[in-house]
């Protein structure tokens, strides 16, 4: 029976991300498909394909899984949670290879190829061959608009198939709005669109009750609102600064053009070097003076199943040095595969670091330690980190689509099954069964025989991103912590402080609350709960991050630093030591005043994928504009507090020089800092005639550029191949709205003055008409208002 009531929709996925800005098409931000090809009644190829059936046109990539809950993976990987788009198979988005005929208004990014889009179009045209010709145009375009939605980016929510506990819609969520009129207009469609009586019997009896039947709770996935949601399709990523306890932080770019940078981590043998793996497979080493080897620390690409999807959440996911790097040289790797039978597998490999190049890595010495096999493209997992006891923790999804619908219990609550788990293995020993590694003797469940020996916690949905606290520099509280965030169905995000054989609750549990009703009934009072969740209002995924014990920022010592992938959102979490409990604050970037210093920056790309820890404990996160494995448009961010630094001096750091045989590319940074942006709002605010500007400022003139700024500009001018990426990233910067606002004003206010090439905020921006001298200056707005008004009569 269809069920009034549906749980939010939402997927959550490791980090399912989707960037729905693909759907530029103008009928998709209409919120409504074009009349003209809405009933154009095209060539219809009939096919025997499902509604429901998988697209076997789809490029054979993962790259994000989870463009949808992305679930990231973007797919019902679940995932991403970026906007969260998912197809109705638990696939991700994607280009059609072929034009659209009919569903024209997804066919540059969408759910459909060209055999669902005919078998769309075919039912359309029979339901049709029953409504009266006379009620053709205006019935038809709704019965399209409904049909079409599973070609939608966001069909699974639209259709609530990530929430396992009510039956798949057979139509898709309606808007209260959008379903009265259709209501009006064409209500006796709807016995030709569903055969569920009970909606056919409220359509007919009340249009109040039919509508609140079709609405879906959650507002941002009904339709047609899903496709004209701003928050959803343009400004994911905006960090809603709380203006009340919210943590005034900066940034310092230190990294760009990476293609989805998933980790960075250290090798803790005092060189500082800073190793970063793109999700295709490539590690790069970063040097202390900010510096990046041309040739990587390893390229296993040919190996890693990785596609350019957006949201995919499969691709190299995890990297750790063993404790003693320093004298073994070894260190391990955690990616997505494919084996010769197309079976999809995680490996979790041994290497060791060339004799001949401490800056590259031996791939030949690879030795296999563990594989398992995924049953779904998205909840990968990816962590592993050795914990103080020299163990190696491996944090693994719980096999993937939504609800971990595997086995009576799913996998996360089977102990006989490594996902959804936490486990721990001893890497420098063997096992007397063959394994090429030991368990370790303390292990939880070791003498269990209904349990594997590696499980050393279980419960979890998909760990994405976990850390080890260090401790209090002085007293060392805290020491040996471990921290996770776990990615949430469709309700609650949490993080969760490791315990040896816990039960961290899922699919009995989501956050704090039940989510299988007769599993949470009948579950154990002893799950672990966690120390912080938090509802979808405040973001869609989280990124699991860092306690902070740094030198540079004191006042952040103790906090756990930590974000949201969707939304980009920053947070922080500080304990309670008599009641033991964490209260969380927002992080605010973007102050102009508190940010004023030389190589701060007020904005950061919007997908937070991961966090990092150089070996002097300083934090920093990586994060995109375009969450795409391919896409080269991450960067990496290191915090600052602009409030209290650490006396000049106290934490400088002497590393060891490394010898390196290949080229060093220096970093040359895209994001203008707060001075820069200053000094160009200074500039650009005034205009070279008297007057007034747009904020009623005296209008002087602008003092040229010198050759020497000009060739500064000139040199940091970013390569072709990225302007597309910068321009897309400049209305969507993180930052106080004001702030943004601001800048934009003063940017429009600016219409004669000079263009830098070097410029972000002037890129993209059509170039204003040139103004005679003799003309007054509201003449020339004018007449500037008559020509857009006949632009928009076009």
């Amino acid at each position: 029976m269809y069920k009034q009531s549906c749980a939010n929709t939402v997927i959550c996925l490791s980090w399912d991300a989707s960037d729905i800005q693909k759907m530029n098409n103008p009928s998709l931000q209409s919120g409504h498909i074009s009349e003209s090809s809405a009933l154009r009644r095209p060539l219809v190829k009939k096919t025997t394909v499902s509604s429901h059936e998988s697209s076997t046109s789809r490029i054979p990539f993962h790259s994000y899984s989870f463009i949808t809950c992305i679930s990231f993976v973007l797919f019902c990987q679940a995932g991403v949670l970026l906007g969260h788009p998912q197809c109705l198979d638990y696939g991700p988005p994607f280009q059609p290879p072929f034009h659209l005929e009919f569903c024209s208004a997804y066919e540059t990014f969408g759910c459909c190829d060209q055999d669902k889009d005919n078998t769309i179009a075919a039912r359309y045209w029979e339901i049709m061959d029953y409504i009266d010709p006379q009620a053709h145009k205006l019935c038809g375009r709704y019965i399209k608009d409904i049909l079409c939605q599973e070609c939608s980016p966001y069909a699974a929510h639209l259709y609530d198939a990530e929430n396992p506990q009510t039956p798949l819609r057979n139509l898709p969520g309606l808007c209260f709005d959008y379903c009265s009129e259709f209501h009006l207009y064409c209500r006796s469609a709807i016995t030709l669109l569903t055969d569920d009586k009970h909606i056919q019997e409220c359509c007919e009896k009340n249009k109040t009750r039919f509508c609140n039947l079709l609405n879906i709770q959650d507002e941002d996935y009904c339709f047609p609102d899903v496709l004209k949601n701003t928050d959803l399709n343009r400004n994911l990523g905006s960090v809603v600064a709380d203006t009340k306890g919210c943590l005034q932080l900066c940034l310092r770019e230190v990294a760009n053009g990476l293609r989805n940078p998933v980790l960075m981590v250290h090798a803790n043998d005092n060189t500082h070097r800073m190793f970063v793996a793109e999700q295709v497979g490539i590690i790069w080493v970063f040097l202390p003076d900010g510096s990046r080897l041309e040739e990587p620390f390893l390229d296993i690409k040919n190996l890693v199943l990785a596609t350019p999807w957006v949201g995919d959440e499969r691709g190299f996911l995890g990297m750790a040095f063993h404790p003693k790097y320093k004298d073994n040289g070894k260190f391990y790797i955690y990616y997505s595969y494919q084996d010769k039978k197309k079976v999809e597998k995680i490996r979790i490999s041994e290497l060791r670091v060339s004799a001949s190049d401490i800056n590259k890595a031996d791939a030949t010495t690879e030795r296999n330690l563990l594989e398992i096999e995924e049953p779904a493209a998205n909840h990968n997992g990816g962590q592993i980190l050795f914990g103080l006891d020299g163990y190696m923790y491996l944090f693994t999804g719980d096999g993937g689509k939504a609800g971990d619908p595997f086995g009576k219990f799913g996998n996360a609550q089977n102990k006989s099954s490594l996902l959804g788990k936490v486990l721990r293995i001893d890497v420098d020993g063997r096992s007397s069964d063959g394994k090429p590694y030991r368990i370790p003797p303390d292990n939880p469940f070791s003498s269990d025989p209904k349990a594997l020996p590696e499980v050393y916690a279980y419960g979890v949905r998909n760990m994405w991103r976990c850390s080890v606290d260090r401790g209090d520099p002085l007293t060392h509280k805290g020491r040996g912590r471990i921290f996770c965030g776990d990615v949430g169905q469709n309700k609650f995000e949490e993080v969760d402080i490791i315990v040896k054989g816990g039960n961290y609750g899922w699919r009995a549990k989501e956050g704090f609350e039940c989510y299988d009703i007769k599993l949470c009934h009948n579950s154990s009072l002893d799950d672990i709960l966690p120390i912080f969740a938090y509802g979808h209002s405040v973001g869609k995924s989280v990124t699991g991050g860092y306690v902070y014990r740094g030198c540079e920022s004191p006042n952040l010592n103790g906090l756990y630093i930590f974000g949201d992938f969707m939304n980009g959102r920053l947070m922080a979490l500080q304990e309670d030591e008599r009641t033991n409990k964490w209260k969380k604050q927002d992080i605010c970037i973007g102050s102009t005043v508190a940010c004023a210093f030389p190589g701060l920056v007020s904005s950061y790309s919007k997908y937070v994928i991961s966090f990092a820890e150089d070996e002097a404990g300083e934090l920093y996160f990586m994060a995109t504009s375009y969450p795409s494995a391919y896409a080269p448009h991450g960067s990496i961010y290191k915090f600052v507090d602009p409030a209290r630094r650490a006396p000049p001096g106290k934490c400088k750091q002497k590393p060891v020089p490394v010898k390196t045989k290949s080229k060093r590319i220096p970093f040359t940074p895209h994001t203008k800092t707060v001075l820069e942006v200053l000094k160009e709002l200074l500039t650009t605010t005034q205009s070279p005639r008297t007057g007034f500007n747009a904020t009623g400022s005296p209008q002087t003139s602008r003092k040229p550029v010198s050759r020497k700024e000009s060739a500064k500009h000139k040199s940091e001018k970013p390569a072709k191949a990225d302007k597309k990426q910068l321009t897309a990233q400049l209305p969507k910067a993180q930052g106080s709205k004001a702030q943004k606002e601001k800048t934009l004003h003063a940017s429009k206010a600016a219409t004669s003055s000079p263009k830098r090439k070097g410029s972000q905020l002037r890129r993209g921006k059509k170039k204003s008409p040139r103004v005679p001298k003799t003309r007054s200056a509201a003449k020339v707005k004018t007449q500037t208002k008559k020509k857009k008004r006949r632009r928009a009569n076009l």
